[in-house]
């Protein structure tokens, strides 16, 4: 059993001030600060950097840097980025660790607000965050973020936005999300005097996809968005044509391929659908 020394009341009284106060140094900051410093091991770092294959011509950008290795790490692959954080110390010590790995031309380090960056620039955004400003952060991911970006977390998912992957290093968490392209709505194209009709609901980078030819309704396999690629597999259950479509979408329109089979006859035609109704 462990003992205790016990207390004057003076002791007493100066021991529960103390901590009063430094109970209280604490709120304060925890107001500042969304989430308190807790450096990420060198081994979870290695792992986020490699789940997002991030090497040359990455921009990389870690929202709560911290020391800054997360950044350091990247420009060490041959990336180039920066880390904001809202303590001006951590930013300092980012900075100075940054000379002493030798790729300070590569990176820098701002103090500033995480949900007021500009994060626009980003191929790369990694965190270490909680839950709730995961969450909170999230609109903001898609508002600034091109379809394609890829975003990777320690330890904390983003709630109902499903990870890419996976993976775990040293006990701990580590989540890939891949930023997908916006395709919701009613799309249409032509090909061969064919008139196609898609309609696609999309719940972040799962989609359902119905589709008709004419006055046909196609049966579609395997429809997947993953950044700004898109493809589906179709049949027409009549004339038992089968259709591999493979595209890009860009805004209000999907540009890409498509492989028409018909018996052992393949033939690939270009297809370009506009956006009719989001």
């Amino acid at each position: 059993m462990k003992t205790f020394k016990r207390l004057t009341l003076s002791s007493a009284v100066l021991f529960f001030l103390s901590w009063f106060l430094l109970a209280a140094g604490d709120t304060c900051h925890a107001q500042q600060l969304d989430v308190p410093y807790v450096s990420t091991p060198h081994s979870v770092v290695e792992a986020m950097l490699n789940v997002a294959r991030v090497g040359p011509g990455d921009y990389v950008i870690d929202l709560g840097s911290g020391d800054g290795r997360i950044v350091i790490a990247a420009a060490q692959r041959g990336a180039f980025g920066h880390g904001v954080d809202l303590n001006p110390e951590r930013v300092t010590e980012a900075a100075q660790n940054a000379v002493s790995a030798g790729v300070s031309e590569r990176v820098q380090f701002l103090e500033g607000d995480l949900f007021e960056a500009d994060i626009s620039r980003a191929t790369v955004i990694t965190l270490y965050l909680f839950q709730h400003v995961n969450l909170s952060l999230k609109p903001t991911l898609f508002e600034q973020l091109k379809p394609g970006t890829r975003i990777v977390s320690h330890d904390f998912s983003m709630g109902r936005w499903e990870a890419d992957e996976h993976v775990r290093e040293d006990n701990r968490d580590v989540y890939y999300w891949i930023i997908p392209a916006d395709i919701r709505g009613r799309w249409e194209w032509s090909v061969d005097g064919e008139n196609f009709i898609m309609d696609v609901q999309q719940d972040f980078q799962k989609i359902s996809v119905k589709l008709s030819k004419g006055n046909k309704k196609l049966q579609v396999r395997d429809p997947a968005v993953a950044g700004e690629r898109v493809s589906f597999l179709a049949e027409d259950p009549q004339d038992a044509k089968r259709y591999a479509f493979s595209a890009r979408a860009d805004g209000d329109s999907i540009t890409g391929i498509m492989h028409i089979t018909s018996g052992r006859t393949t033939r690939v035609e270009n297809w370009n659908a506009k956006l009719r109704i989001r």
